[in-house]
């Protein structure tokens, strides 16, 4: 019996088009899916440089205006990997016209953006994710169910990091996710989604957070067209920097734990550093993505004579995910996990069950962006 074709619509060939590319081209080669997923078209302004990305990655037709793919009747998810500015606007849109949404994060540049596509998707009863994909790390996903097993007791703490420093150089151009118009904030909606993400995933929801945000280089040369890796060239005029460089807040999850976090894209000797350690009554987690294979944990039922930290390797077939690619410690990477996230979404929307993470997520996630960003403008503590 043969499976019903989901055809795809990808809106966005550059750095976060390549990555669901090769995720849309891998899910049902690893997964055996109910669906089959058909790369149908991918949609970008540049008309040359969308015709490479659609022959380079494998889809079927490139168009250069997004509101053909979302009126083309043959689609039946749109995926929104643009620049921020244009999330809305596409989704609502989407949504309205029937399809499936699938969306980047943060998944608005405000939060009456992230409501609003929030509103239309639930309207319209479409199927809906948001590409929070470090929660489908197989480490991730294992320290969850360890959670959730009651292994860790009481959470007390977390603490968590995303520190990079791709423009720690103050001659790295004005690229678009340093303006405000276009990416809506910078480090924090960037990388402090991810973590803040990671917080509601493991721990709960949040429930007061005060924090600041920083710029440290006010001007920079303004950039020419950004590539599929985060460059781009710089040109002699200068322009203002609009959003922050690094943010950091404290937070109280309303289970009563205490967590830090902090994001930066000025740690030098820092590339993709996402790290969080999770301390409970049971027992303690830590994870680093640049280690993302691995999964630290202390069991605090053992004897002491054998406390310690375990270095567990989450490869096994028994681990989330890891049995749907190689043998044990044959480990798999970055890409992977959007791999992972569309084998959940295209499952659960089959199934017609909810999918996980989606705009509720996306939703919550962008209130305490918001909320953090207020603490910083009023210097207090914000109530969500």
């Amino acid at each position: 019996m043969s499976k019903k074709q989901i055809n795809v619509g990808l809106i966005g060939y550059q750095f976060m088009g390549k990555a669901h590319s090769n995720a849309y081209r891998q899910v049902g080669r690893f997964f055996d899916l109910p669906v089959d997923v058909h790369m149908h078209t991918i949609c970008g302004r540049n008309e040359a440089a969308v015709k490479k990305a659609a022959e380079s990655y494998g889809w079927t037709n490139y168009e250069t205006d997004w509101r053909k793919v979302i009126a083309n009747p043959e689609i039946d998810v749109i995926d929104v990997s643009t620049p921020g500015n244009l999330h809305a606007e596409i989704a609502i849109a989407a949504a309205k016209a029937g399809k499936a949404v699938f969306c980047e994060k943060p998944i608005g540049n405000t939060l009456e953006e992230a409501k609003s596509m929030l509103d239309a998707v639930q309207a319209a009863g479409v199927p809906h994710a948001v590409f929070h994909n470090y929660r489908k790390a197989p480490a991730v996903a294992l320290a969850k169910k360890l959670i959730m097993d009651g292994r860790l007791g009481t959470i007390y703490h977390m603490r968590a990091t995303y520190l990079q420093d791709w423009i720690a150089d103050p001659n790295f151009p004005l690229v678009w996710r340093l303006q405000k118009e276009v990416a809506g904030s910078g480090t924090h909606g960037d990388i402090n989604a991810h973590i803040i993400d990671l917080g509601r995933h493991l721990v709960g929801e949040f429930d007061e957070v005060v924090g600041t945000l920083h710029t440290f280089i006010k001007k920079r040369p303004l950039a020419g067209e950004i590539d599929a890796n985060l460059g781009a060239k710089a040109s002699e005029k200068m322009g203002d920097v609009t959003v922050d460089d690094a943010a950091m807040f404290l937070a109280k999850f309303k289970n009563g734990a205490l967590g830090t976090f902090e994001a930066s894209r000025f740690a030098v000797g820092r590339k993709n550093y996402n790290r969080f350690e999770i301390n409970g009554s049971g027992g303690s987690l830590v994870f680093n993505l640049e280690r993302m294979n691995e999964l630290e944990f202390f069991d605090n039922s053992v004897p002491e004579e054998t406390h310690g930290f375990t270095l567990i390797q989450a490869t096994e077939g028994s681990h989330p995910y890891a049995g749907h690619y190689w043998p044990v410690a044959h480990i798999i990477g970055y890409g992977e996990t959007f791999t992972n996230l569309l084998a959940d979404a295209f499952t659960n929307m089959a199934a017609g069950t909810r999918i996980e993470p989606d705009f509720v997520d996306g939703y919550e996630n962008q209130r305490v962006l918001d909320a953090v960003e207020r603490s910083s403008e009023t210097r207090s503590w914000i109530k969500l």
